[in-house]
């Protein structure tokens, strides 16, 4: 299984739960998952045309997916994903 850390800010579209685990091969497998059980999570994480919105950023096992392959990041049982919303402000 994979562990997803979900963010307070984001909780209450998951059921108000903190940790989702799924079993999915890629990043994308992950959001699909989760969107057949939260369903409005994807386009919370999501633009349009798919891919993951410039203000989340996904890490895998700490590693952030912009540096690996992005939403085809490879998930193995045993990873840690984090969505972290990011917050513009001054």
């Amino acid at each position: 299984m994979i562990r997803i850390s979900i963010p307070p800010t984001l909780r209450r579209f998951f059921g108000g739960e903190d940790v989702v685990h799924v079993s999915a091969q890629t990043v994308t497998d992950a959001i699909d998952q989760m969107q057949g059980r939260f369903h409005g999570v994807r386009e919370r994480l999501c633009r349009e045309d798919g891919r993951i919105r410039g203000s989340v950023l996904v890490f895998v096992n700490d590693q952030d997916i912009r540096f690996l392959d992005e939403q085809n990041t490879t998930l193995r049982p045993g990873d840690e994903v984090t969505i972290i919303p990011a917050f513009a402000g001054g």
